[in-house]
Parts: structure tokens; sequence; C-alpha cells
């Protein structure tokens, strides 16, 4: 891979010292580590009071909306989100409500999510990758979810959770590509 990627994470949490934070930053490393890359993380609750009472995207302050321009010209999206009752934050969701709706088609997602037990374990199935779906982004087949109590500290202490960090990481890397070299095929129908 000669061009450099350019990689976006988005960390849901609102606070900091932050799990979902600490997972990100651990993915962002291995994901440095096995490609070149610029990567850029967003901390959503840094953003929170520039755009949390926002409805329209044109009334989005600057800072924001260049937030929003590296979401949509990723070649690789992280996003994770800490899981509360069963699903995203509403201020994560309400970040993703100002992408456009066609800026991520098929851009590599990987999906990643805290919670406090695996009761949550499915919020990335069941929540995250509908949501990109809508995007017609490329979620990629596995994401990461963590525990409270793989973390101490806020720092990753389970070496469970660092092999699905390493298994998410080596299974992303075959189909990172530049958004110019990738191909948007239109499937022909053979009609007989």
């Amino acid at each position: 891979m000669a061009k450099t990627l350019k990689i976006v994470a988005v960390s849901g949490g609102l606070q900091r010292p932050s799990r979902t934070l600490a997972l990100v930053e651990q993915l962002l490393e291995g994901l440095n580590d096995a490609v070149p890359a610029k990567t850029r993380l967003i901390e959503l609750g840094e953003l929170v009071p520039k755009f949390g009472s926002v409805l329209q995207r044109a009334q989005l302050p600057r800072e924001v909306e260049a937030v929003l321009r590296d979401i949509e010209t990723a070649d690789l999206l992280l996003v994770a989100s800490p899981i509360y009752r069963g699903s995203y934050t509403g201020l994560f969701k309400h970040l993703f409500d100002f992408v456009h709706h066609e800026s991520l088609i098929d851009v590599p997602v990987l999906l990643a999510a805290t919670g406090g037990s695996d009761r949550h374990a499915l919020a990335i199935d069941h929540q995250l990758r509908p949501l990109f779906s809508f995007f017609q982004a490329h979620t990629l087949p596995i994401g990461v979810y963590a525990t409270d109590k793989e973390f101490d500290n806020y720092r990753i202490t389970s070496e469970a959770l660092r092999a699905r960090i390493a298994l998410a990481i080596e299974r992303a890397v075959p189909v990172l590509r530049p958004r110019g070299e990738r191909a948007h095929a239109v499937p022909t129908l053979a009609l007989a």
C-alpha cells in the first residue's frame, strides 16, 4: 500500500477518561502499526457543546463542519460508542445525523462499543451496523465489544480483548484502500 490512508476515529464517550476512548486509541494504534495512515481522533464529549442543540447542518460552527468533512472523506472510519440501555448514545447518533447520506458509500467502517456487561454485546450488530448500513458503508464483519471488567483504571487489562482487537485489525487491513482507488463497480445484469 503506497498511499497513506486517512483513518478517522469517532469515540462516542462523553467523559474523559473513558473506556470507549481507551478502546479507540488501542484500535488506532494497531491500525497505525499495520498500515501507513494519517489518523484523526474525534472525541464526542469535546464537541457536544458545539452541536448538541443544533438541528441543521448549515447552523453548525466551522469546527464541527471540519469534523464532518473529515468523517465524510475517511478511507476507514472507526466508530465506537458506550452502550446505554441497549444502544449507542443519542449524541453519537445526533452527530451522524449531520453526515451526508451518500458520503460513506463503500467506506470500510470498523465498529466498536463498550458496556457494563456482556448483555450489550449484540449492540454492535443490532444498533451500530444498521446505522452504517443506512449510509451504504462497508461495515467490517468483526466488531470489537469490551466490558468494564476488561479495563482497570481506563486501561485495557484483558488479554482476550487485546486478541479481539488484533483480529479486527488483521481482518480490516485487506480491505483498506484510499478512496480514489476504491472501485464503485456497478453490476451488470444479463437478461435472458
